[in-house]
């Protein structure tokens, strides 16, 4: 899917001008882009760009922020059914999925906006955008939703959208620099020229890569193999003859011309999809004519449509041959398909689970299952002498090995890169996002260079708290108050555990002992003044509270009017009382052109 709005505002503000190069051969396209933009001289901006963005990307308030933007703009899906099944899927995706972030990337976020377009994006952050219309467009099925969100979600793990972004930054760049040294052509068409080329030769590769990469994503988690195939056949008749959007209408006639389009023609990915569900068979499986189910080339069935508000024959073929990909990728031998003779003269095979649901529905007859038991026999037996699953099992050892190196790389990070990721993860605590916080903390205590590991303990201790196990959380902020008693933060966190736990004298003891430590970190007034308020000791807390202004001037938002109005009058005014008073002005203004209105009626 493209990255949709967020790409759309970060161009308009951040380019003036057009293109830099004439498009490329695909094949070519990453060297000629390096090419051009070392010869323009604008790999700097690329380069600079680039950290802006994955900088940003590593931020969980930026993370948050592009999520409440979203959902600001286009709401919540209401439907609750919607929800439920997006959820289902991504938890399945991330905690299965086999995958590994990049240290400057984040844990993934997503939600399910109140917006009716087909289309789903991933953000530089790591938040992914769903849309109702994705949704409903694909009937909330799961292994094609599967397949779309693990397409999102590559886009995030390799940084696509960063790069993608950074590129044509250096792009606008070169081309103004062309035109003004040059003049080589009008504005417009240089423009189009820019378009044209971004879209062809930075965005199209991605999205192959996130098409192949989401494929043994969703592989790996349980989904159906064929689910990507099955998710390009629906959308191309989605888009065809359903879209109510003129936007996005797909003429099928047009199929096959060169337009300005960043994403492939759905046919190509769905063969594409097709071939990676065959390699994960073993080779043994492949869908003919988009009907015919066959293994080694012989046929076993042919499916038809079981909807009755459109034909979905396409869909079933991959939904069958998935099943067929997944059990002969994940069983090594006839036995482990458990076949069982039942007494009507057909026979039971595989587990019930959903992804073997649309194979037993088409093979659920004597001949079929029958005919199957036959050629899936026949494909073990040929292995020893094709050496299709040895060649299988290379091919996954060889992505194993690439997972195993980007792991080790990330847990080799030094100890500057680690901080910024424990600080990440103490963020999120602040956010209320314990469940992240703990993702985060998890590969901070896997790395080799940790740093500061009674930090660790404490960061750690609070993201469990905050995730509700007040038990955990105390014993790791125990721990890291006894491993280093000089660092008040410590003791800070500490005392946001026992708060949590609402053990409010000890939290008050940790908030002491840290300001016995560090007289000048505000923190620890400030948390102080906030217990003794929830406490009722009104005294306390404006005690606290001054002890705090003195520190952080800045910081006076944070203290409630009741307390600010004694500390400081001018502020309170400034924050409190005169934002009311002008919202009741305006309440004012407003009544009185209502009723000036109803008098000019009457």
């Amino acid at each position: 899917m493209n990255q949709k709005n967020w790409k759309a505002a970060v161009l308009a503000a951040l380019f003036c001008a057009g293109s830099v190069f004439f498009p490329a051969a695909r094949a070519e396209a990453v060297d000629v882009w390096t090419i051009a933009a070392q010869s323009l001289g604008v790999l700097a901006a690329y380069r600079s760009t680039l950290a802006s963005i994955l900088s940003m990307g590593a931020d969980p308030a930026a993370q948050i922020a592009s999520m409440a933007q979203d959902v600001e703009k286009n709401g919540l899906d209401p439907n609750e059914n919607d929800v439920r099944i997006v959820n289902a899927v991504m938890q399945g995706l991330t905690e299965h999925g086999g995958y590994v972030l990049k240290t400057n990337s984040l844990p993934f976020i997503w939600h399910v906006t109140d917006n009716a377009d087909f289309n789903a994006c991933c953000y530089p952050t790591d938040y992914i955008s769903i849309n109702r219309g994705l949704v409903r467009g694909l009937h909330a099925d799961e292994d094609e939703l599967a397949a779309v969100l693990a397409h999102e979600m590559t886009h995030g793990i390799e940084q696509h959208s960063a790069k993608n972004y950074a590129k044509a930054v250096a792009q606008y760049f070169g081309m103004s620099f062309l035109n003004i040294d040059a003049g080589l052509t009008d504005w417009n068409t240089l423009n189009a020229l820019a378009n044209y080329s971004i879209a062809k030769n930075v965005t199209l590769p991605t999205e192959y890569a996130a098409d192949e990469g989401g494929f043994y994503i969703m592989a790996r988690a349980g989904f159906n193999p064929g689910g990507g195939a099955a998710a390009m056949a629906r959308m191309a008749y989605y888009l065809t003859y359903e879209t109510q959007n003129v936007l996005e209408y797909q003429d099928p006639d047009e199929k096959g011309k060169d337009d300005f389009s960043d994403h492939p023609e759905t046919e190509l990915r769905e063969k594409r999809l097709a071939g990676l569900m065959t390699d994960w068979s073993a080779g043994h499986v492949t869908v003919k004519d988009r009907k015919h189910v066959c293994i080694d080339g012989k046929e076993l069935l042919t499916v038809t449509w079981t909807r009755d508000d459109y034909d979905n024959t396409v869909e079933n073929a991959y939904y069958v041959a998935g099943a067929l990909a997944k059990a002969f990728h994940e069983k090594d031998d006839l036995a482990a398909w458990g076949f069982a003779e039942r007494s009507d003269g057909g026979c039971d095979f595989l587990d019930a689970s959903r992804v073997n649901r649309a194979l037993h529905e088409f093979a659920d007859d004597a001949k079929t299952s029958a005919r199957l038991y036959a050629l899936v026999a026949d494909a073990y037996a040929a292995e020893e002498a094709s050496g299709a699953r040895t060649k299988m099992k290379e091919a996954e050892a060889l992505r194993q090995e690439a997972m195993a190196a980007a792991r080790q790389t990330a847990l080799e990070a030094n100890a500057k890169v680690i901080k910024k990721m424990r600080d990440a993860a103490d963020t999120y605590s602040d956010y209320g996002m314990g469940d992240k916080a703990l993702i985060q903390m998890e590969r901070v205590f896997a790395a080799k260079h940790m740093g500061d590991e009674a930090e660790s303990y404490a960061i750690r201790g609070r993201a469990k708290a905050v995730a509700g196990d007040y038990d955990g959380a105390l014993i790791d902020a125990d721990k890291a108050c006894a491993m280093d008693a000089k660092n008040a933060d410590n003791f800070l966190n500490r005392a946001d555990v026992r708060h949590m736990r609402g053990e409010l004298t000890e939290a008050l003891a940790d908030c002491a002992a840290a300001k016995a430590i560090d007289a000048k970190n505000p923190y620890a007034p400030l948390m102080s003044a906030q217990i003794y308020d929830e406490m009722g000791n009104k005294d306390a807390a404006l005690a606290a509270y001054r002890d705090f202004y003195a520190l952080r001037r800045d910081g006076v938002r944070r203290i409630p009017e009741e307390y600010l109005k004694t500390i400081s009058p001018k502020d309170c005014r400034e924050i409190y009382e005169k934002p009311r008073e002008e919202k009741e002005r305006k309440r004012q203004e407003e009544y009185k052109k209502t009723n000036k209105t109803s008098e000019k009626t009457i």
